[in-house]
């Protein structure tokens, strides 16, 4: 018996590595279907179209993000771990969910309705985490916090304006060091004490 999901997520996965590699608009339906020795009716069994395949890509990659994020988080206890987890798996998830960072940069996507949802969804989540973690420091007197949504705005702010030399480098660009800087700036300031 045929199980409608697993095609599903097989259609996915790999429509997902096409993806990554070509960009959308030079994938096919052919190279999906081909990649999975389907043909390419069997593919439009699944999926309506190229674009149908792309937002389920996207959306299962937005899916794998917030998964390992709260992974991160839930496996340290010290809100200033939460935080450092938080940012490093962020950043780090760029390798492994170009897609999904894709539809967020590409402005040749922005006529997709569900990639502007998407990104909406992601900046309120993350707001809502970060505020979350900074609550609980301020709480546990870890953290000095006057306004935990303005410095959770302040923090989101700062991973977006690392996304794009990250992203559209693509070259080996030593992420640690600039995330461990950004941290650094973050917990001690640049006020000498």
């Amino acid at each position: 018996m045929v199980n409608k999901e697993e095609y599903r997520e097989k259609i996915i996965q790999a429509a997902g590595r096409i993806f990554s590699r070509y960009g959308f608009r030079k994938t096919t339906m052919d190279e999906i279907a081909k990649s999975l020795n389907m043909g390419k009716s069997s593919i439009y069994y699944y999926f309506k179209s190229k674009e149908s395949i792309f937002e389920a890509v996207v959306l299962h990659e937005a899916n794998v993000l917030r998964n390992n994020l709260t992974t991160a988080i839930k496996s340290v206890d010290s809100p200033v771990e939460k935080i450092k987890k938080y940012v490093f798996v962020r950043m780090k998830s760029f390798e492994n969910l170009s897609n999904y960072y894709n539809s967020i940069f590409d402005k040749d996507l922005n006529h997709f309705d569900f990639i502007e949802m998407i990104r909406e969804k992601h900046d309120r989540e993350e707001l809502a985490t970060l505020r979350l973690i900074l609550y609980i420091g301020s709480r546990r007197n870890v953290f000095a916090i006057e306004n935990s949504e303005y410095t959770a705005l302040v923090i989101q702010t700062t991973l977006k304006g690392l996304e794009v030399p990250l992203f559209w480098k693509k070259k080996e660009v030593n992420i640690e060091n600039r995330l461990n800087a950004i941290l650094e700036v973050l917990f001690n300031g640049i006020l000498k004490k």
